[in-house]
């Protein structure tokens, strides 16, 4: 029997998180990436217990556990700095079965990269249209053409398969803030909890790398299309911005090079019909694009790859296993990814009493009853798996 073929379109974390899904499932994958490498720059990364338990499933899970930092806690502060609500990361392992990872995003890239074989990953491959014959599935791209089994878009929040398989699906829409992200040189003393700081339409958040290194990122309420281009230029507007915030911020914003820092609009994506048409499916921010206000965008993309490949794992009929996926993909991650949206509202709010009200509300919320509210997100497991939470509401 011919080994099944799968082309998969977009390097990213969740396209190769598919590639070594269906890889150690016996398919034959490729992996085309428009970048030159497959790598990941400047920027820090969170995973939440769902996206362990999801590379666990991936065998991967210990080694990058290994990689990251793992923080005895954190939450979030007011603008004077004082604690509005905390986390324990104790708690989350004991409640979810892993704890709250952070490392930089090359890293878990590297780990996921060399669980493929070499020839499969193809840097320098822009992918130009995703198409039907008559004959089969056509993926034409820069090294020419491939004709596989199934198509997996994980092509990002402006995936060329969603533009060409779903023609009609609305476009990013722009969340209404704009952000930075940086890492800072080795801190002698780093922060021995991460937080995230709520001001009147902005916020800044830090939390801990290996080595001493924060990964630091910052939100402001601004028109989109603002950015300078220069990370001087962005660096400066960081320090205006929140150089007279409270403790750690000023000795981290020093800490930060000056031309390591990225900006980015926030943008997410409207809700499509559905993550699979025939033999080609959708995963990661090309299907559900969202902002990064719960740290869900790469942990539920690590959820889609491995669901994607279990629904394939033995189903000759490659259409309706991509219909299987979608049923138990597109409401969860509607879900998230509109708890995020509502987030980041809360999160950028600017008038004073509605900061007030926001405010006080967050201090007067038992820490149980947050974690107990993030159980319908860091509670999943991959499927097959025994649930992760693993004390009742009434513990």
């Amino acid at each position: 029997m011919p080994q099944r073929a799968a082309t998969i379109v977009g390097g990213g974390i969740g396209g190769l998180a598919a590639a070594v899904a269906l890889h150690r499932r016996g398919w034959h994958v490729e992996v085309l990436e428009r970048a030159p490498a497959f790598t990941e720059i400047g920027a820090g990364i969170s995973l939440w217990p769902n996206a362990l338990h999801a590379l666990e499933a991936l065998g991967l899970a210990g080694e990058v556990r290994a990689r990251g930092a793992v923080e005895a806690g954190g939450g979030v502060r007011d603008r004077q700095g004082r604690w509005l609500s905390r986390t324990d990361n104790a708690e989350l392992t004991r409640r979810f079965g892993h704890p709250l990872v952070v490392l930089h995003r090359a890293d878990l890239l590297r780990a996921l990269t060399e669980a493929l074989p070499a020839d499969s990953l193809r840097s320098g491959s822009e992918v130009y249209a995703v198409r039907d014959d008559g004959q089969g599935l056509v993926v034409d791209h820069r090294g020419g053409e491939s004709r596989p089994e199934l198509i997996v878009g994980a092509d990002g929040l402006r995936s060329v398969v969603r533009r060409t398989v779903w023609p009609e699906a609305a476009g990013p829409r722009y969340a209404g803030y704009t952000a930075w992200r940086m890492i800072t040189e080795s801190l002698a003393e780093p922060p021995a909890e991460g937080a995230a700081i709520w001001g009147r339409g902005e916020r800044f958040g830090y939390t801990a790398l290996p080595g001493g290194r924060m990964y630091c990122f910052a939100t402001a309420s601004l028109p989109a299309g603002g950015a300078s281009g220069s990370s001087a230029s962005e660096y400066a507007e960081l320090v205006r911005r929140f150089g007279s915030w409270p403790d750690p911020v000023p000795a981290l914003l020093a800490a930060v090079p000056v031309d390591a820092v990225l900006r980015h609009d926030l943008y997410d994506l409207p809700p499509l019909a559905s993550f699979a048409c025939g033999r080609v499916a959708l995963l990661g921010d090309a299907a559900h694009a969202m902002t990064p206000n719960l740290g869900q965008g790469a942990c539920q993309a690590l959820e889609d790859a491995v669901t994607l490949a279990h629904c394939l794992d033995g189903a000759p009929d490659v259409a309706a296993a991509l219909r299987s996926y979608d049923r138990l993909r597109r409401p969860r991650t509607r879900a998230i990814t509109r708890r995020s949206a509502r987030l980041g509202t809360v999160g950028q709010l600017s008038w004073p009493p509605a900061v007030l009200l926001r405010d006080t509300a967050a201090r007067l919320m038992p820490t149980r009853a947050t974690l107990r509210s993030m159980t319908p997100v860091l509670g999943w497991t991959a499927p097959g798996a025994p649930s992760a939470a693993t004390k009742s509401e009434s513990h």
